[in-house]
């Protein structure tokens, strides 16, 4: 049993996960080996043969704790999650907006001016930060090969063509 950043890790196959009060008790042979508070946990994920009581399962689902079942090699077997997350507006509006071929295609060019334009600040850094260990002509010219991408990008209108600029 481990925990990581916000997620219970239980390694070892043939323990029982179960609720008592606010915590996760961990069993093994009918003995508690672990326990942990609920409100420090946003994923449990099991590997083996581990099982979980249906009032946890019930807690998890319904605090969105993702409870998630992997075999001993860690193949997915199954998972418990609470409501579904997300915006179904927003999901909406993304799909009209696909249908759209103008608005995609300016949605996906800023995207893409976003990527090219980090890159290029990238190369610009290491050339101010590590100019005595990099070729800095190489890398300028690379810059200067994407400072005239961006402009080539800004004005694109075809998405096959965005694709090759990108």
């Amino acid at each position: 049993m481990k925990r990581l950043l916000n997620t219970l890790y239980v390694t070892s196959g043939n323990k029982y996960l179960s609720l008592e009060g606010e915590n996760i008790v961990v069993l093994e042979d009918q003995k508690e080996i672990g326990r942990v508070p609920l409100h420090n946990l946003q994923a449990i994920v099991t590997f083996g043969y581990t099982g979980a009581s249906p009032a946890l399962m019930g807690v998890c689902a319904q605090r969105n704790i993702d409870l998630s079942f992997m075999s001993g090699n860690g193949r997915f077997l199954a998972r418990v999650t609470g409501e579904v997350k997300g915006n179904v507006t927003l999901r909406k509006q993304q799909y009209r907006i696909s249908d759209n071929q103008e608005e995609s295609i300016r949605i996906a060019r800023n995207f893409i001016l976003g990527k090219v334009y980090n890159s290029r600040w990238i190369l610009e850094r290491a050339i101010r930060d590590y100019s005595m260990r990099l070729d800095v002509e190489t890398i300028k010219k690379k810059s200067l090969f994407l400072d005239q991408s961006i402009g080539k990008i800004r004005v694109c209108e075809n998405a096959d063509e965005l694709l090759g600029l990108e």
